[in-house]
């Protein structure tokens, strides 16, 4: 029998692997060297300020629909720039003066483009976040925020609403009909509903509850919640039963010394409490469908990220690390972006340390993790570009 059919497989199969290494390092660099655009105005608008992905815009590279910092000081000096489109909506990539890929920009979704009764336009309740997730902050005001000795130094939820590209509580009502829109009009296939804080002790669960139940009762969408850890783990059932599939609650930085420095209101929420709420909402939700942000780049070393992440996992806990992006207008607007080197070493091990615990992003029903857009941690589980050239 001939080796020539199996030596022409593996050959294949060899470039393909090379190829998409190629194409998740250069997803890693992007976001964490930003974007400069030679035409702003390509495809689907650019988000500034609010809730994140702030300051970044919706870039596809190799099929692959990621946010990239567009607006922030590192994108203004980004060795990347993105020339004009052409006809065909096609975007060359150029590093310094050299053509190094294609890319495109998403165009922009046609629920935009409506308003409701009241005349508050879609785009002010919900927006498109990669190819094909739906994502609000349910109320644009935390209690954090409002209090500059409390606040996150790096959280940008007030200037979207201040700017009024948003509204400060989106009713249920209002929810509802956009995330039917969005699906009827433009295919999207799950949502993200988080929220600021509110003074209350469930923190933000409630309103959540509320919020999804009526998005639920009208269309068939999967949905992800995001709030601290409410005070009674009660909550887990109720949210559960309201129509949440899966839950996000964010440490975002994990060094306890890190956390009462760069985010003092929330740290009173101990890493303890964290870890209880992980385990308790597992219990209700499932594995794999409880996830945590990380930001790598603020100080948390790669050992760790990497430590507290195997932890998580253990949990069944899926940990969405990220790269730190400085948002222009917040304490932090001066801090670097990490280097892609960085997050190599983070998201090279974590990807393995995922697809070994049979953790995967596919698997997660709705939400940052399922969406992947914000890191390329999800590029990383894949056993090709597990030993992506660093």
């Amino acid at each position: 029998m001939s080796t020539l059919p199996i030596l022409e497989e593996n050959r294949e199969s060899n470039h393909k692997s090379t190829d998409r290494q190629q194409a998740t390092a250069l997803m890693t660099e992007l976001q964490s060297f930003g974007l400069r655009l030679a035409d702003p105005g390509a495809g689907a608008p650019s988000r500034r300020g609010g809730a994140g992905p702030s300051d970044h815009k919706a870039v596809t590279v190799d099929g692959t629909t990621i946010m990239v910092p567009v607006h922030t000081g590192s994108a203004f000096n980004s060795p990347f720039i993105a020339e004009a489109a052409d006809a065909d909506g096609r975007v060359q990539l150029k590093r310094g003066s050299i053509p190094i890929a294609q890319i495109s920009f998403p165009k922009q979704p046609r629920f935009y483009a409506l308003q409701t009764l009241d005349g508050v336009p879609y785009s002010h309740i919900a927006t498109l976040h990669g190819a094909d997730v739906l994502a609000t902050t349910v109320l644009q005001t935390c209690i954090r925020y409002e209090s500059r000795r409390k606040a996150c130094k790096f959280c940008s939820i007030g200037q979207s609403l201040a700017a009024g590209r948003t509204i400060a509580h989106k009713t249920p009502e209002q929810l509802a009909e956009v995330a039917r829109a969005a699906v009827l009009l433009d295919g999207v296939k799950h949502m993200v509903m988080t929220t600021g804080t509110p003074a209350t002790p469930d923190r933000g669960a409630q309103v959540l509850c509320e919020s999804a139940f009526a998005v639920r009762a009208a269309v068939d969408l999967p949905i992800q919640a995001q709030c601290e850890p409410p005070d009674d783990d009660r909550w887990f059932a109720r949210m559960k039963a309201a129509g949440i599939d899966s839950l996000g609650m964010h440490l975002e930085v994990v060094t306890p010394a890190l956390r009462e420095q760069i985010m003092p209101g929330k740290a009173a929420v101990s890493m303890e409490r964290y870890m209880e709420a992980f385990e308790a909402a597992v219990a209700v939700f499932g594995r794999g469908q409880v996830s945590t942000y990380i930001l790598a780049g603020l100080g948390d070393t790669t050992d760790t990220i990497l430590d507290i992440s195997a932890k998580l996992i253990g949990l069944g806990v899926y940990p969405f690390v990220v790269p730190f992006v400085p948002i222009s207008g917040t304490p932090l607007e001066d801090h670097p972006a990490p280097s892609p080197a960085f997050m190599r070493s983070i998201l090279e091990p974590l990807g393995a340390m995922l697809s070994d615990a049979g953790l995967r992003s596919t698997d997660i029903k709705a939400g940052c993790g399922k969406c992947g857009a914000c890191s390329s941690l999800s590029s990383y589980e894949k056993p090709e570009a597990a030993h992506a050239v660093r």
